[in-house]
């Protein structure tokens, strides 16, 4: 009891040192340089970020009424400048940089790695649509590769289950983050396609800063998920983070859970179209059936049912009409031609050397050829002289 009066409380102690650093205006005005890491954008407009190098950190906040006057949005690796004072949060008990201005400085050596590698895989194809496998309707079989631990495998065990609890689960423990783990996780997809362990893979973690995520950012786990036979979902981080492993996989998800809806359809769901379908097709063999018994008393009603011989009664008298309607053709084409015929022979007759004969003249020919003038003849040729009833040889004197 008799501390009582002495002591003070928590909220008077974080009060007296933010009153402190409020005195100092070296830290009510300060220029820092630093890469910005685990950056949230707040719904509200505000951004939450981490300032670090490479032996220190510190958090930083920049209010939305300072972040709409940015010509650009920062993001994990992005080296800056900032300018703001330092205070303390009295709650937490912690002080951060209230920034007011900012500024690029270049982006961060880890974030230049990535975009170079991401530069060369793309060139590479890895990121191609064409190689991309697709999503099984209905798997049977869910391997998921994450962490023992940890709300990813929870979140994605409950969503799996709910939406169809018949699906069979089977994780393969990996470390998601540190030093070896891309090694792992990249045997652990090597693993399972080689022993056809699942229908399809969920590769997954939560959200981090590049430096946690950056496993998923290594060439060996791009090069092990473009060469798996079995299609992988990637659910790696938050919706807005973005791995080489979102890129090459065969289908992102924004978290864990997206991801478990992705890959398990919904049972209940399902069910409920097979239903429909079921109905549907009732309704269509209904109408099938009540469309065929209309064209069947349709068709039992036509006269072709009726009189059946009337169709062939009517073709026959249509034959007749046809073979008497030839035979007239064939008559007069035959009168035609007998007339023609007949005119022709009379002038062939008109013209006949024959009827020259009758009347007294005769042809003279010599060695065949008919001769018409005296100057074709020479004294003692021999020659034909044709008459009517025959043929007789001469000496030209």
């Amino acid at each position: 009891m008799k501390y009582a009066q002495m002591a003070i409380t928590v909220s008077e102690l974080n009060q007296y040192i933010k009153n402190k650093i409020a005195q100092d205006e070296y830290l009510n005005n300060v220029l820092i340089k630093g890469e910005i890491s685990n950056f949230k954008n707040h719904y509200t407009g505000h951004m939450y970020f981490t300032l670090k190098d490479e032996n220190s950190l510190i958090k930083c906040i920049m209010f939305k009424s300072y972040a709409q006057k940015l010509n650009f949005m920062p993001k994990d690796g992005m080296k800056v400048f900032l300018f703001g004072g330092i205070s303390v949060f009295e709650r937490d008990g912690v002080y951060q940089v209230y920034v007011k201005a900012m500024e690029e400085d270049g982006v961060g050596d880890l974030y230049a790695k990535y975009q170079e590698l991401k530069n060369t895989l793309e060139k590479q194809g890895l990121f191609d649509e064409e190689h991309k496998l697709p999503i099984p309707m209905m798997p049977k079989v869910i391997g998921v590769l994450t962490s023992q631990t940890g709300s990813v495998i929870r979140d994605i065990i409950n969503v799996s289950t709910r939406r169809n609890p018949n699906v069979v689960l089977r994780l393969l423990p990996v470390p998601v983050q540190g030093e070896g783990a891309a090694q792992k996780i990249a045997e652990g997809i090597q693993f399972m396609n080689r022993n056809k362990l699942a229908d399809v893979l969920i590769l997954a973690r939560g959200g981090g800063s590049l430096e946690d995520l950056w496993p998923f950012n290594e060439e060996v786990v791009a090069n092990s998920i473009y060469h798996s036979e079995i299609p992988i979902i990637s659910a790696v981080g938050h919706e807005t983070d973005f791995t080489i492993a979102d890129f090459v996989a065969d289908l992102r998800a924004p978290t864990p859970s997206a991801a478990a809806e992705l890959a398990v359809p919904n049972i209940y769901e399902v069910k409920q179209k097979i239903v429909a379908y079921e109905n549907r097709l009732r309704q269509s063999l209904i109408k099938k059936v009540q469309v065929m018994k209309l064209r069947y008393e349709k068709s039992m009603s036509s006269f072709v049912f009726k009189e059946p011989t009337r169709r062939i009664q009517e073709n026959y008298i249509r034959i007749d009409n046809f073979v008497k309607q030839l035979e007239n053709l064939m008559k007069t084409k035959q009168e035609k031609e007998k007339n023609r015929y007949g005119k022709l022979v009379a002038k062939l007759d008109a013209y006949s050397p024959l009827k020259t004969l009758a009347r007294g003249y005769t042809i003279t020919q010599k060695e065949g050829k008919i001769i018409t003038k005296k100057a074709e003849l020479n004294t003692g040729d021999l020659i034909d002289i044709r008459f009517e009833d025959g043929q007789a040889k001469a000496k030209v004197q």
